[in-house]
């Protein structure tokens, strides 16, 4: 754990020493102002290309330059040197950075579990003759995660305490999203959590969800560093209003929030057509971020507690 933190605090040093305190965004002769979003390439983040299709982002004078990265906890340092203007970021992570003091502000929802049993965007997955049958089954045992300290293994390990086991006796191994099926497959791994398209790919290579650790959480968020927001208001106003119509487009129309899924993830037509979408609210569900607090608070990742009224004003 202080490992992790120190990682965050280390790049956050490194970047902004290198980047003179942050770049910015640039604008064009008609007006456009140009930004950096980092985001994952996930289904979560679908609403920015559906919104760019529908020109809500131009119509706020904003052209988007997407850079991706495996997680959010490498998207931050990002934010925080304005080497991005936004990014998108598991909600834990951003819990963790404001914790530790770094200066960012979240702009806007960014997705939601459903919450509905066996009809949700992330699970656990096994093998199909796999002993691992619920959360408790996991004590012990290697479970793949896309990243270290954040969403996946707090939540994992929420449902192992909540099912009696012990979430300290578990083993997480980092692995990008798309090499956890893989990985469970070969046996290098006992289980894996993961998000949409991974767990639609994994079962159709024959794993099976044990059950969602994500449930009815607000996952995702999208946010900026604060230097940014005072300096470019207007900026980040527009961005707001954006993202608040590409979220309430996405949810509103499935099937196009679907069909945008191929323009930035390589997905068979099956896949595509079977996947389950996450939900796209368009306000922050602040009782699920505190939520994720508390979790966050009693596995000992966070000991300090954030500033909500400043990371989500």
């Amino acid at each position: 754990m202080v490992r992790a933190k120190l990682a965050v605090v280390a790049a956050f040093a490194l970047l902004t020493a290198a980047c003179g305190g942050g770049g910015s965004a640039s604008t064009t002769s008609d007006g456009t102002t140009k930004v950096t979003l980092g985001l994952i390439p996930i289904v979560d983040v679908a609403p920015v290309y559906l919104g760019i299709k529908q020109g809500f982002f131009a119509a706020e004078k904003l052209e988007l330059t997407i850079q991706t990265a495996q997680g959010g906890a490498a998207i931050i340092p990002g934010v925080v040197s304005q080497q991005y203007q936004f990014g998108f970021s598991n909600t834990v992570s951003l819990l963790l950075a404001g914790s530790q003091g770094l200066p960012l502000k979240v702009v806007s929802a960014g997705n939601a579990s459903t919450g509905v049993e066996d009809k949700d965007f992330g699970a656990v997955l096994v093998k199909k003759d796999s002993p691992i049958k619920s959360a408790k089954d996991l004590v012990g045992k290697r479970v793949g995660v896309n990243t270290l300290k954040n969403i996946n293994t707090l939540t994992v390990s929420n449902a192992v305490r909540e099912a009696g086991g012990d979430p300290k006796t578990i083993t997480f191994v980092e692995l990008p999203f798309p090499q956890i099926p893989p990985a469970i497959a070969k046996g290098d791994i006992e289980a894996g959590q993961v998000v949409e398209p991974f767990l639609t790919i994994g079962k159709e290579q024959g794993l099976v969800p044990i059950g969602n650790p994500l449930n009815g959480l607000m996952v995702g968020l999208y946010f900026t560093s604060e230097p940014f927001a005072a300096q470019n208001p207007k900026v980040v106003t527009g961005f707001q209003s954006a993202m608040k119509k590409s979220l309430a487009y996405a949810d509103s129309h499935p099937e196009e929030a679907r069909a945008v899924l191929t323009d930035y993830l390589k997905l068979e037509p099956a896949v595509q057509q079977k996947l389950t979408l996450p939900k796209w609210p368009a306000e922050v569900d602040r009782p699920a971020v505190r939520k994720l607090l508390d979790m966050a608070k009693t596995d000992g990742l966070i000991t300090k507690d954030p500033d909500l009224t400043k990371l989500i004003p």
